[in-house]
């Protein structure tokens, strides 16, 4: 294994693809402790989320149930295959996996291991399913007979060609162009370490920040103050001119702002005003997490209104957004779409519900017409 890794750095791996494929000790401890995490959670299905008596002896319940059969593919990260797998059985659903081309050897190992432990459960090892090769993908996407939701994790050119080309339903997690904006009444302090933590502390991921924006009031102060600390952690910085006024940085692009680098690279472009913040940010960013530091109460109540993204953020890092940190255990991906579930998926993504209605001989007919008999629509409890 580690022949192999040296091979791939050999061969001019990026550091964003090497960080997503590694999975280390620290990476496979996660991934068990999110296993467990999900274990204990609540089951999700048969729960009654309606009881309601329409009529004596007629009565209403909604009840949770599976989805069905899922397919999931994903970029890179072999620790998405234990994610997805845990939270797939625990909601009742079958999986179909498809996981990048790099990773395929560290995915057919989890799935081994994860067959060994679902026989162990006395669980059917088949509802975890591993496919290896574009051809499989393609045939996946054929299956609307026997598939219920397709899972794309990817670039929105990715995520768009899925959706082109099938009619099983999307639930898509594209790519993560995240914003910080600091704002001129941000602690600076504050800022500067909620803009490290949120483009250093794992720049790989899809809610780490690519772009910078800062208000020109307070833009001199923050970029002396948080430059240094950004350099040190390998940062490479673009910006746009007024940031190049007081930063001696190559220039930004147009491209750069529209740009999941997914590597130490950051954008940095100075705004005037909040609102021409969140006018960028709903311009170029992917909806998926936005971050405002500001210590005015309503500029921050404006930015989360007004942003259009799966998660907005006030004075803490967009690395918060994960299923795991938000305590569902895992997730199967970042929805950024507006449809729910929006945002980190978990069990409650993967479950639907179906109405059941019990009765005794009644007939629509009772209630219509001129003597139409009223409902009584009476909650009723467990």
């Amino acid at each position: 294994m580690r022949q192999i890794v040296r091979q791939a750095q050999a061969n001019g791996i990026s550091a964003s693809l090497y960080a997503r494929l590694k999975l280390d000790e620290t990476k496979l401890k996660g991934a068990i402790s999110g296993v467990r995490d999900v274990s204990r959670l609540p089951d999700p299905i048969g729960d009654i989320q309606i009881h309601r008596e329409l009529d004596e002896g007629l009565v209403l319940k909604r009840i949770t149930c599976p989805l069905g059969v899922l397919g999931v593919i994903f970029e890179a990260r072999p620790d998405a295959v234990v994610q997805i797998s845990s939270l797939a059985v625990k909601s009742g659903n079958g999986v179909i996996l498809k996981g990048g081309q790099e990773a395929i050897r560290s995915c057919e190992a989890l799935v081994k291991a994860i067959h060994r432990g679902l026989t162990q459960a006395g669980i059917d090892p088949a509802i975890v399913q591993l496919l290896t090769t574009r051809q499989e993908t393609l045939e996946l996407l054929k299956l609307d007979q026997s598939v219920d939701l397709i899972i794309p994790r990817g670039s929105n050119s990715f995520v768009r060609f899925v959706q082109e080309n099938t009619r099983i339903p999307v639930l898509g997690h594209a790519e993560g162009i995240c914003h910080l904006y600091v704002d001129k009444a941000a602690n600076v302090q504050k800022a500067v370490a909620i803009a490290l933590d949120a483009k250093t502390q794992y720049p790989a991921a899809c809610n780490a920040i690519e772009t910078l924006l800062v208000h020109r009031t307070i833009a001199s102060e923050f970029l002396l103050e948080a430059v240094v600390p950004l350099q040190m952690k390998n940062v490479e910085l673009r910006g746009d001119q007024p940031t190049r006024e007081i930063l001696n940085i190559p220039a930004a692009t147009e491209t750069d702002w529209s740009t999941e680098y997914s590597d130490l690279i950051l954008a940095i472009k100075i705004v005037d005003s909040l609102e021409d913040a969140i006018a960028h940010i709903n311009t170029y960013g992917s909806r998926h997490t936005e971050a405002i530091a500001t210590e005015d109460p309503q500029a921050a109540t404006t930015f989360l209104a007004q942003v259009d993204a799966a998660g907005v953020y006030h004075n803490c890092s967009t690395r918060f957004a994960d299923g795991f940190r938000y305590g569902f255990g895992a997730e199967v991906g970042i929805s950024t779409q507006k449809m729910p579930p929006r945002g980190p998926v978990g069990l409650e993504g993967l479950v639907t519900y179906k109405y059941q209605l019990v009765g005794n001989g009644h007939i629509a007919a009772t209630y219509a017409g001129t003597n139409a008999k009223s409902f009584s629509h009476r909650d009723l409890g467990e």
